[in-house]
């Protein structure tokens, strides 16, 4: 008998503890109160811990963009993360979610409420703010998409550059074209982000450069170029390696790959890589210099990448060869990485596409955080966001890319949907001819090249005017704290690292004491009397122009 009760308490408290230890599944932990309270105490006791700043100098800063990542995408994306884990996906988190620090940046350009990706990649490179579809220059300039002899006499340096004066490896890895808006911003100063590898010849005559020749040619050595578009750096009669039905886009005939080789082979070990497999036998501890150009024009989207289409290596992967080749020439590295294709899904109509390239930036900023220590700088943002909204009464754990049917005509429509977008022709077809929406109850609407609907017709669909987000990790990343400018986002980095404007002024407590820039009124020797005369001025300089 004793033993029997001894069996039965072993056996009792067996299954105890195996419950204890075993995830409550199905939600039903939410139904206790006591979760959400043990939830949100785990939260606060990690704010807390954020409230411990980390005012060390930056050895290495890393800069993620996705491109078109506004908050509705961020939300979406981490749903479906989540639901591809089989759980129902709400309360998943995105790998940069979990940053210490966080805050808000306004995207508009100085001449659009709306901004575009050159506009805004100029603000949080060069840590200026500018007009719309120009790259590396000032809002002074006086037209957009024309080159004046002054023109370039309005460039400002972007934040690559300034690492690479103080002594950092630099470099950037993007899934565009290299000669995209976004990664143009870290080398390039033109007024029309179009004119990536051909211009106007009188554009030409006043000094401009298109954007590809400025990148070879480029003033300072970037260690790490890695993306697609090797067809905007080469001659129209060149056909492609890959593609051999595509030609280069160059009518200058000039090949640039080549002329990058030539140039950087004279300065050290420099190897040009064009698919996964040269991509591979790439070793950072043999290469002094590296140009990747995956695609003919941009990379493929990650699933389609995922599921064998191209041979082309991930956003990830491309991001560790990066740190591991900068970090062998030198600790202190500046590193750029774009996740652009989300942005051209969302143009196109194609969630599926944007969430995932939106999954596969979280796992590089995932890897990223990985392979530093905590004296690097990791920050995540976006340049502006897009007009994704989801909406609808559907229950908990419903597929984020599935239908509601609760349309009061009883037509189902789609969870995720855009204000505007090329889907809505199709709709307004519909409509004429039936005087009904599209019956959609029979489509795969989770297919990740199916379009969402829209409200209004564009044949692209257009950005969006709202903030979008910023995380941040690492020193001084306490600094990202409320709603700013976009262009602040530079001067953080910068003076995370200590470089650039603040160089000489290392984590100051006035970091703007003494410095050009300070303005009158604000601790600056310059007379407040006299705060007209460089409106005077810069009057007096665009009517030269």
């Amino acid at each position: 008998m004793m033993a029997l009760t001894r069996r039965t308490s072993w056996v009792i408290w067996t299954l105890v503890l195996m419950v204890m230890c075993t995830p409550i599944t199905n939600g039903l932990e939410e139904t206790n109160p006591l979760f959400w309270r043990s939830e949100a105490h785990d939260e606060l006791r990690a704010a807390l811990r954020s409230t411990e700043h980390n005012t060390n100098r930056a050895e290495a800063v890393i800069f993620f963009i996705g491109d078109g990542l506004g908050v509705s995408t961020i939300t979406a994306a981490r749903i479906m993360k989540g639901q591809r884990a089989g759980a129902p996906g709400e309360e998943a988190k995105l790998s940069f979610e979990d940053f210490p620090h966080f805050g808000y940046s306004k995207t508009y350009n100085t001449n659009s409420q709306v901004p575009d990706s050159a506009g805004t990649a100029t603000a949080y490179l060069t840590g200026v703010k500018a007009k719309r579809r120009t790259i590396g220059l000032d809002a002074g300039i006086k037209n957009v998409s024309v080159c004046y002899p002054t023109t370039m006499n309005h460039s400002v340096d972007s934040i690559l550059k300034l690492a690479k004066e103080a002594g950092m490896a630099v470099g950037f890895v993007t899934t565009t074209r290299v000669t995209h808006a976004s990664p143009a911003a870290t080398y390039a100063h033109v007024p029309e982000r179009f004119w990536e590898a051909a211009l106007p010849e009188e554009a030409r005559q006043a000094g401009c450069k298109d954007i590809a020749a400025q990148l070879v040619e480029s003033d300072f050595d970037i260690d790490v170029i890695m993306g697609g578009g090797r067809g905007w750096l080469t001659p129209y009669n060149l056909s492609d390696p890959v593609e051999p039905d595509k030609f280069g886009a160059r009518p200058d005939g000039r090949n640039l790959i080549e002329e990058w080789q030539a140039r950087y082979s004279q300065k050290g070990i420099a190897k040009y890589v064009w698919n996964q497999t040269e991509f591979d036998r790439i070793d950072p501890w043999n290469t002094d210099y590296l140009l990747g150009l995956f695609g003919y024009e941009h990379l493929h989207y990650s699933d389609d990448r995922a599921q064998g289409v191209g041979e082309q290596p991930s956003l990830a992967e491309m991001m560790e060869k990066a740190i591991r080749l900068l970090r062998r020439k030198n600790n202190r590295f500046f590193l750029f990485i774009e996740a652009g294709r989300i942005d051209h899904a969302h143009h196109l109509s194609l969630a599926s596409h944007a969430l995932s390239d939106t999954i596969a930036l979280e796992q590089a900023v995932s890897k990223a955080v990985a392979l530093t220590n905590d004296n690097t700088l990791i920050t995540v943002t976006a340049d502006h966001g897009h007009t994704l909204s989801f909406a609808g009464y559907q229950p908990r754990g419903h597929k984020i890319l599935d239908k509601i049917f609760s349309d009061e005509r009883g037509l189902p429509y789609t969870t995720l949907g855009y204000y505007n977008g090329p889907y809505n022709s199709i709709v307004q077809k519909s409509l004429v001819e039936t005087d009904e929406r599209p019956n959609i109850t029979n489509v795969n609407t989770a297919d990740s090249n199916y379009q969402q609907q829209a409200l209004m017709f564009h044949l692209y669909e257009t950005h969006g005017g709202e903030d979008v987000a910023i995380f941040s990790r690492g020193p001084w990343s306490h600094l990202f704290h409320s709603v700013h400018e976009q262009n602040y986002i530079m001067h953080v980095m910068q003076y995370a690292a200590c470089i650039g404007d603040y160089l000489d002024r290392c984590h100051t407590a006035d970091p703007t004491e003494g410095s050009p820039v300070t303005t009158p009124g604000s601790g600056s020797a310059f007379p407040r009397s006299m705060a007209w005369l460089p409106l005077v001025l810069y009057a007096a300089t665009r009517a030269l122009e």
